[in-house]
């Protein structure tokens, strides 16, 4: 079937199956930084953004995104710019491999939340998962990103 997509601005007109799922349809057109992981929605590896909401894009069946914005870290390249560099001044890049979807999950947390505490950004985080156990240095990284307080984000 063929589907009509708006990815990082640009109007994409796609052939997928209705069976296939976003990230592989993603993939397929060249937007690399979709990683598989689980397939199962836990890990947070393909994480995007459909109408600027954070999707597990594992879980999406590619013709729902029909006629809708979708945006992948190359949509956002000067942003995670600036959040990687946090990252790496506070040691929580670790391998890489999970950073452009926990990556596109703090962006859309730098949206939507507002002076959150430790536990609403552990919280968004939840979907994310990195197998370095990078967190502690990821956090220190979000926090200083997002502008909290580090004695005010325990709230």
């Amino acid at each position: 079937m063929e589907i009509d997509v708006k990815i990082n601005g640009k109007n994409v007109h796609m052939e997928v199956s209705p069976e296939e799922f976003l990230s592989e349809a993603l993939r397929r057109y060249g937007f690399l930084s979709i990683r598989r992981g689980c397939d199962t929605s836990s890990c947070g590896l393909c994480t995007v953004w459909v109408e600027e909401k954070p999707v597990l894009s594992c879980s999406v069946p590619a013709p729902r995104v029909e006629g809708k914005n979708v945006t992948t870290i190359e949509g956002l390249e000067e942003e995670a710019r600036k959040f990687a560099e946090f990252l790496t001044k506070e040691g929580g890049e670790q391998c890489g491999y999970c950073s452009p979807g926990f990556i596109m999950t703090v962006l859309a947390m730098k949206k939507e939340l507002k002076d959150p505490g430790e536990e609403e950004i552990n919280h968004y985080l939840k979907g994310n998962l990195c197998r370095c156990s990078g967190y502690q240095s990821q956090l220190r990284a979000i926090k200083k990103y997002l502008g909290v307080d580090e004695h005010e984000s325990g709230k």
